[in-house]
């Protein structure tokens, strides 16, 4: 952990608290499959609370490996004015996953010092935020995107001020007993002045490494790594999608593409990261802003090695050539499924020939593709799910995701099944596509164990198939396909699966 002090007093204001809880996310997978990120919103928080003259330091727990027991000793030691419990994950749907590792840390935070006030920030607490605030060991929680609701929290605990935070923009906090939601605080439009993030000292740099795929060919340079944001937001609406639940509307907001290329460069050039991911839900999207990035890092030349996301209807082929000389390898596209019909319900309205015709351009022009699935989407059956393995393997992208639908808090997913009274996992952790717990959405013609069953099965099929192997292995070489089959062999741990083999 660093921090920067206070000049006047030495007291540190804010202690941001990034969580972990690997092993229960991924089980056996977290300890060096999956990648460890720097936490986005850990440094824009850091960054604008700096700027305004608090003192602020950053706990990433997750990257160094802590349990709750040390991040409660750390938090002891620091006796900041604040604890700041930041859920928000590296994608959408991790911040909901997040949430079992934030609220063991919280709960032990509380019993060793029980007078530091917490508050939680995140993507689930904002969806949720009256039903978190009872049910977890907070002070308060923040409904939105917290830079703004933290410092004039801040403002308020330097005052003084115990007891009225009704002022405190975006804070839901209890008042007489009962859950209070003050009025939304001003969602940021200075993303270069106010979200710049430069918090990177605050990091522990060397602990963050890329997921295993993107090091395919050379798995020895997945450190040093670093993830950037070039955008905020997504304008579409996808049911399974809750990105926008911090911030109420789909605002979609984008950096100067001179700050994005400025910070990678400086990355590149203070702790020689070479391998990054844009974290943008929707990179590909605004050609402009594309175009004018992908410019300014080839004038760089750095040889990067950059994935990042993108639609199939945003890719536009003539851009193609210009993202690779800019250092994209990979390109991560939303196809969720292979049956034309439930993409529709997905709002996913692209048709089988676009898929085919724009990976295909995808992979000639040297980007390599990662296909993400999704298994389980309302109008899915075991033929939709078969179709969309068969475009998968047809598709023979250089990695995939195999999703199981899930009602993530704050996407239209969740607000049907509530409505629905559909059956929802009974923990957090249920909500992680790898834990033990693990409990997609049943559909009208599956039930829960029947989508994550086919799940399960198909990653083995894919991850074994020799077209498959043989293609990496050409692509790659042998070390790479030797790891792809040691990772194939694990089989994860189910828990409705098991309970329905003991049933049967």
């Amino acid at each position: 952990m660093t921090e920067n002090q206070s000049a006047d007093s030495g007291l540190l204001d804010l202690l941001l608290i990034n969580p972990g809880g690997r092993e229960k996310i991924y089980q056996e997978l977290g300890s060096d499959l999956s990648a460890v990120e720097p936490p986005l919103w850990c440094r824009l928080i850091a960054g604008y609370v700096r700027d305004r003259d608090f003192s602020v330091a950053i706990l990433d727990s997750e990257a160094l490996n802590l349990d709750p027991d040390a991040i409660a000793e750390h938090v002891r030691a620091a006796n900041p004015r604040l604890v700041g419990m930041i859920v928000f994950g590296h994608q959408p749907s991790a911040s909901t996953q997040q949430m079992v590792g934030a609220g063991a840390a919280c709960r032990t935070i509380k019993e060793h010092s029980p007078d530091i006030p917490v508050i939680m920030v995140g993507g689930h607490v904002s969806a949720l935020p009256e039903r978190t605030l009872e049910e977890e060991a907070v002070d308060f929680v923040c409904k939105g995107e917290g830079p703004v609701t933290v410092v004039q929290l801040l403002e308020a605990l330097k005052a003084g001020e115990t007891e009225d935070f009704s002022t405190v923009e975006g804070l839901v906090w209890m008042q007489d007993g009962a859950p209070a939601v003050n009025p939304a605080a001003p969602l940021i439009q200075s993303l270069e002045q106010d979200l710049h993030g430069n918090a990177w000292d605050l990091l522990p740099m060397e602990k963050y490494r890329a997921h295993n795929w993107q090091c395919f060919g050379d798995l020895d340079s997945r450190e040093p790594y670093a993830s950037i944001y070039t955008s905020l937001g997504c304008p579409y609406q996808c049911v399974f999608c809750c990105i926008n639940a911090p911030f109420d509307v789909n605002r979609y907001r984008m950096r100067h593409p001179q700050t994005v290329v400025s910070e990678i460069a400086f990355l590149h050039d203070t702790f020689g990261v070479k391998t990054f991911k844009i974290i943008d839900e929707m990179f590909v999207l605004n050609q402009r802003h594309v175009n004018d990035i992908c410019g300014l890092l080839i004038e760089k030349d750095l040889d990067l090695n950059i994935w990042a996301y993108a639609r199939v209807d945003t890719v536009k082929p003539d851009t193609l050539e210009k993202l690779r000389r800019a250092g994209i390898r990979w390109l991560a596209l939303g196809i969720e499924s292979g049956s034309a019909h439930v993409r529709d319900g997905a709002e996913k309205a692209f048709s089988q020939e676009d898929i085919l015709a724009i990976v295909r351009d995808i992979q000639k022009a040297g980007i390599h593709v990662i296909g993400n699935f999704i298994f389980g989407l309302p109008d899915d059956d075991l033929d939709t799910m078969q179709q969309t393995l068969d475009l998968a393997k047809e598709l023979n992208c250089e990695f995939v995701n195999f999703y199981s639908a899930m009602a993530y808090p704050g996407s239209p997913l969740y607000t049907q099944a509530v409505a629905g009274g559909l059956p929802l996992p009974e923990h957090w952790s249920g909500y992680s596509q790898h834990s033990y717990d693990c409990q997609p959405l049943p559909t009208e013609h599956l039930s829960a164990a029947q989508v994550l069953q086919f799940r399960d099965d198909a990653f083995h099929d894919y991850f074994t198939n020799s077209r498959y192997l043989d293609m990496v292995t050409q692509l790659y070489g042998w070390e790479t396909r030797r790891h792809i089959e040691d990772m194939a062999s694990h089989r994860l741990k189910r828990k409705i699966l098991e309970e329905l083999d003991a049933a049967e």
